[in-house]
């Protein structure tokens, strides 16, 4: 399946600055998948060590992280000749050997020749929560997150589709009807089945809600496990009390997070390391409000009013234990829910385009869900379920602010009008 990150990938190769690279990303979002893939197509062979799978790979770092002692015994545990330029080395769970990622600082300083790709499912926690030397400066970084919708639609085979996509996304020529209605089925059908590389391959193959689910289910269940593996013994139910709200704040009509629905009384002393292991580990991402519409935004936002929204649509489907039906006719019952899904749903799109995401409320509660700055510009996003799009938040907004243009995502066609630009939600990959 064709991934965006092998551009990168193959960029960083031919960079003349290259330095080791750390692929981090949450648990079964393709890491792994993604760098072999690259391995095999660029290189002549490749190195692989994993040390979840070896344990014992971590003592031979412990005696020795210079890349002269290193490189002639990771050629033999390998079964591979590690040529300079020719062969990628790559360390897998890296999290779980410090001395491996502390060793990327001698490749850099010492042995830039060798090129080095590191991946870990936990390394924000990791390096949070031990003693890591980590090697500041002397590494390039780059987060994976699931597959968006664009590599979604391709990977069933929608080339065509997504090329007219991204034409009337820059033209803003609406879509023949037909197109735009299989289009929206597709983008339902994203809800369900979300961007974990393995349940996008197994729906491709068989169309199987149900297997699609299965598989769901378990990557949600080594989530659970990680937070007891890899968490500090007293945050732990926390941790996981905070993960099984965050549905359910979604389903509020105001989507801002609140302790008080975690447990009665809750605060945030009681509940904010648990909302960075889940931060750090990627399986959420916490959006801020925006206290003022200036450049920097980082600089304004309100750290004591945020959005925390899942990392993947399809994993937040199966904790609810929604039918696939009722996402693909969008029931009724779904009402509550629809609103705070759609957010989710248009956060990681931003997310994976390198976005930072804010929101922004008046004093009077007019809120847009997203604020963003696009070449150069703030742009407002406002996302509807739907395609009832009036918006009068965003009206008082552009009054307030009067801003480049703004961009409206909802069921509708695309379009432009009155200085607002009409996005369908299966466009969000677009911006």
């Amino acid at each position: 399946m064709y991934r965006k990150i092998a551009e990168f990938l193959k960029s960083w190769k031919e960079n003349e600055y290259r330095k080791p690279l750390i692929l981090q990303g949450a648990r079964q979002v393709g890491k792994t998948y993604s760098i072999l893939e690259f391995g095999r197509t660029h290189y002549e062979n490749v190195a692989y060590f994993n040390f979840e799978t070896n344990p014992k790979l971590s003592d031979t770092f412990a005696e020795n992280i210079s890349p002269d002692y290193l490189i002639p015994i990771l050629s033999h545990i390998s079964g591979q000749t590690i040529i300079k330029e020719k062969t990628l080395i790559v360390f897998d769970e890296v999290q779980l050997c410090e001395r491996a990622l502390t060793s990327l600082k001698y490749f850099c300083e010492e042995a830039s020749d060798y090129h080095i790709i590191v991946a870990g499912s936990l390394l924000g926690v990791a390096v949070n929560r031990t003693k890591f030397s980590f090697p500041v400066g002397k590494v390039d970084i780059k987060t994976l997150y699931p597959m968006d919708m664009e590599e979604f639609m391709l990977a069933l085979g929608e080339d065509d589709l997504v090329k007219r996509i991204r034409d009337c996304f820059e033209t803003n020529e609406s879509m023949p009807s037909a197109l735009h209605d299989i289009a929206m089925q597709r983008y339902r059908q994203y809800l369900v089945i979300g961007g974990m590389p393995e349940c996008v391959m197994q729906f491709a193959a068989t169309q199987d809600y149900i297997l699609v689910r299965h598989t769901q289910d378990t990557i949600i269940t080594s989530y659970l496990n990680d937070m007891s593996k890899y968490n500090n013994l007293n945050e732990i139910k926390k941790t996981r009390l905070t993960y099984d709200n965050i549905t359910v704040q979604l389903s509020k009509k105001n989507t801002r997070f609140q302790y008080k629905l975690i447990k009665k009384g809750g605060r945030a002393s009681e509940f904010e390391n648990a909302i960075e292991w889940l931060n750090l580990s990627g399986i959420v991402s916490q959006i801020y409000r925006v206290e003022q519409i200036k450049k920097p935004l980082e600089n304004y936002r309100d750290i004591d009013s945020f959005k925390i929204y899942v990392s993947d649509l399809g994993l937040l489907c199966a904790k609810k234990d929604l039918a696939a039906n009722d996402i693909l006719y969008m029931v009724d019952e779904l009402n509550d829910f629809k609103g705070g899904m759609t957010e989710n749903y248009v956060n990681i799109q931003l997310m994976i385009n390198g976005y930072n995401t804010y929101y922004w409320q008046s004093d009077r509660g007019a809120e847009i869900d997203f604020i963003i700055q696009r070449d150069g510009q703030i742009i407002p996003i406002e996302v509807k379920s739907a395609d009832n799009t009036k918006a009068k938040s965003l009206k008082i907004y552009m009054q307030a602010y009067n801003p480049a243009y703004a961009v409206k995502l909802s069921a509708k066609n695309f379009g432009f009008k009155d200085n607002k630009k009409t996005v369908p939600l299966y466009a969000a990959f677009c911006i």
